[in-house]
């Protein structure tokens, strides 16, 4: 497809001001933002005000929308075209363990890699490098043409890394204002550096804790061991059969609701060779876990999961001592699919553990997080207008993958707005995400630009 002229000229904008993009991105880097710490509240409102800021400079009418916790960027700008939502957000996650960082975490370094520079800071790919994505695109069409195209409505939160807990309330109390054609979000990653992806797939989640009650107190091991139910051998044995030996999760009516992989998507998937040998030998591993029979994407982005993400009871610390717990507790996991429900799941997994309780015990259970997976349609014409727009920047068709991971907001957008959402994202696998050293390709960040100014475009012309 011909660009258009007016496009050339952004286009070319923006690659003559990478530089100053980049010292932009830096500058909200350097706001440690951590919504998850009390002691930053400030520098949480500071971070939000700098991309409100931002969004006025670009001709946005911008304004905090305060909530029980952080503040809400919300801002508008009317003009031709589709409504559309742009979401992201500006908090992130606690840098520790911070001596494992090459440098500080909030002081952005440019580093030499494999791939050219890249941009070393807490945040620099989740997400703020990926919203400042999208603001630089917009101030390129500014700068050029004097106006931003489209008719868009831009939401940044400050509470995604703490499971976005104000976010349905803002939704709601502001249902008319945000309601949109559909929703963009530049929170998700590339098939690879040199091909671009539609994320079309997101896995859920339901978090909880279990905790098993036995004695009333932490028992000598040699004079009450025998007799005294321990609350850590029943809760392991528990979740030791939490899977069966071909790693199928025990849970009764986990799998209700689960689809096969369609055909076509399949073979979409084997068609981009995904090396799973390499990806496991990145993390010092030679053998895939989960269920047998099933290729690794599938296990990856098309089917549910059970893990025990921690576990505690007893004494810990250096040397012996011999005591029978009071009590035993676990933090488990379920990633989910779509066609499963999460109230169920919880639920199901309550009688589970409840159901092999041995005489004597009793347990408490508690959820944190209960939202299902997402499937977005992939004949949508959102979708096929962010493939066209990478396909354009690449110069090779932009692949729709799948996701482990999970966005509830995608979720939240279409139960309470009714609105699909489009995920264009810009991260690689080893971004380093959460982790020490987290990075930000510059090339990804570059081509992430130019994107979303060609997605501008489409829209506004759709």
């Amino acid at each position: 497809m011909d660009e258009s002229p007016g496009l050339t000229k952004v286009l070319a904008h923006i690659d003559a001001g990478l530089d100053t993009s980049r010292q932009t991105l830096f500058d909200w880097l350097r706001i440690p933002s951590i919504s998850a710490q009390p002691a930053h509240q400030a520098d949480c409102r500071r971070a939000a005000i700098w991309v409100r800021d931002r969004l006025f400079d670009v001709g946005f009418v911008a304004e905090l929308r305060e909530t029980a916790g952080h503040p809400v960027v919300l801002a508008r700008h009317a003009g031709p075209g589709p409504h559309v939502l742009f979401y992201g957000h500006y908090d992130v996650q606690p840098p520790d363990p911070v001596e494992l960082w090459t440098s500080p975490p909030f002081e952005p370094a440019i580093v030499d890699g494999p791939r050219g520079k890249k941009f070393v800071a807490r945040g620099a790919v989740d997400d703020k490098g990926q919203v400042a994505m999208f603001l630089e695109a917009m101030r390129a069409w500014k700068d050029v043409s004097g106006t931003v195209p489209g008719n868009l409505t831009v939401v940044i939160e400050g509470e995604e890394e703490v499971g976005s807990v104000n976010l349905e309330a803002f939704l709601r109390d502001n249902r008319d204002a945000l309601r949109a054609d559909v929703a963009l979000i530049s929170d998700t990653g590339m098939w690879n550096v040199e091909t671009p992806a539609v994320t079309t797939r997101l896995r859920g989640m339901v978090y909880t804790e279990i905790t098993v009650h036995g004695p009333d107190k932490d028992l000598h091991s040699g004079l009450y061991g025998g007799s005294a139910l321990n609350p850590i051998n029943a809760l392991t044995r528990i979740l030791g059969g939490l899977h069966d030996d071909d790693g199928r999760v025990q849970v009764p009516g986990f799998y209700d609701g689960v689809a096969p992989v369609s055909p076509e998507q399949a073979a979409e998937w084997q068609a981009l060779g995904f090396d799973e040998a390499a990806f496991l030998g990145r993390i010092g591993l030679t053998e895939p876990g989960g269920e047998r029979g099933l290729s690794a994407l599938d296990r990856l982005w098309a089917r549910p999961t059970a893990d025990i993400n921690g576990i505690w009871g007893g004494y810990t610390g250096a040397g012996a001592k011999t005591v029978i717990a009071s009590r035993a507790s676990a933090k488990v996991s379920f990633r989910l699919v779509a066609g499963q429900d999460p109230g169920a799941i919880y639920a199901a997994f309550e009688r589970f553990v409840r159901d092999r309780l041995p005489p004597g015990a009793r347990m408490e259970i508690q959820s944190f997080s209960n939202s299902p997976g997402i499937e977005i349609a992939t004949d949508s014409p959102w979708v096929g207008m962010a493939q066209a727009a990478l396909a354009e920047e690449y110069g090779r068709p932009a692949v729709r993958i799948g996701s482990g991971g999970s966005i509830p907001v995608v979720e939240s957008l279409k139960r309470i707005l009714g609105i699909d959402s489009v995920l264009m994202g810009f991260g690689l696998d080893d971004d380093q995400i959460h982790s020490p050293n987290e990075k930000f390709e510059q090339t990804c960040f570059h081509h992430g630009i130019r994107a979303h100014a060609r997605l501008l475009a489409k829209f506004a012309q759709a």
